[in-house]
């Protein structure tokens, strides 16, 4: 099945206009409704995420002890490792191999991070919170793969820039950005006021951002899955919530839509509507459908989007 809702969800939301990861477990019938309407608390600290989703957080002081050690999760799974590859088919042996690399090499990312934020005082970082951005957010989307490729979950949601964030985007030169990013906030540019030269820098910090959607797009697309890859048996939905950020206008807001879906959404198109047509609610009634949920309204939808 498509990647959906299912077992345990994170959220990726954003506090001080830092990647997070909210989670939450299993409903219980005193929690559910709860659950219906609160929003998730939100988790800054990717060696947080990494050690719920692969191996028991504990308390933080356990966590900062274990951290002292320099001890890996994999470490008290030696044993069973062992054991279970002499279980396993040679195929199966190189996917386990290449798993347990792939959390490694995140853990060694994770300690780079705890040793930047710890030599960095005059910044409020949670050991394990990278100080750049650009390596913050593409921490969270390794572990969104690596949770999904584990199918510890099958749901996630991150947002990019929390409102009002006066983050600037000062991230690396590459092939993409050959002079860098700018010392422009997202939430200043977006209130452009027509000048050209903010627009610019407007338009710069949102191609970032889609640099790494794509950049977990081809993270998804690199792990086999089925009869193709993760990325042909999921749905990612990016969007913004604003049409015109300068007027502050609500309507006609812009989405992409990457993945297969198990086959059940045709790519590579471009949907246009009249203005003021379609609501953010039409399309998300839509993408339910896509996964057998039956509604009929969401939000303030009015229909649902027949071209998908």
């Amino acid at each position: 099945m498509p990647r959906s809702a299912a077992r345990q969800s994170i959220s990726r939301s954003r506090r001080r206009s830092a990647a997070t990861i909210s989670w939450i477990g299993l409903p219980t019938p005193s929690t559910e409704p709860l659950m219906r309407t609160a929003p998730l608390p939100m988790e800054l600290n990717p060696q947080v995420v990494f050690e719920r989703l692969f191996g028991s957080g504990g308390t933080p002081e356990l966590r900062a002890a274990r951290l002292v050690q320099r001890r890996s999760i994999l470490d008290a799974l030696v044993g069973e490792l062992s054991r279970l590859r002499n279980d396993l088919g040679s195929s199966d042996q190189r996917i386990l191999n290449q798993y347990v690399d792939e959390i490694r090499e995140i853990e060694r990312r994770l300690e780079l991070a705890r040793k930047a934020s710890a030599d960095v005082p005059m910044f409020d970082l949670p050991p394990g919170v990278p100080e750049q951005f650009d390596e913050h957010i593409k921490l969270h989307y390794d572990l969104l793969a690596l949770a999904f490729k584990a199918d510890i979950t099958r749901v996630a949601t991150l947002l990019g820039a929390r409102d009002l964030t006066n983050r600037v985007y000062t991230f690396p030169k590459g092939p993409l950005f050959p002079d860098g990013g700018t010392s422009a906030s997202f939430h200043g540019a977006s209130h452009h006021q027509d000048d050209p030269a903010q627009i610019r820098r407007y338009s710069l910090i949102n191609r970032y951002h889609v640099s790494t959607l794509a950049y977990f797009a081809q993270k998804l697309r690199s792990i086999p899955e089925g009869d193709g890859t993760l990325l042909d048996h999921s749905l990612i939905l990016y969007g913004t919530n604003m049409g015109n950020s300068n007027q502050h206008q609500h309507y006609d807001v812009p989405h992409i839509l990457v993945g297969g879906a198990s086959g059940k959404l045709q790519g590579n198109r471009h949907l246009h509507y009249d203005r003021k047509s379609v609501t953010t609610g039409n399309l998300l009634l839509s993408l339910l459908d896509l996964y057998g949920i039956e509604k009929q309204v969401q939000g303030d939808s009015t229909g649902r989007l027949a071209e998908l």
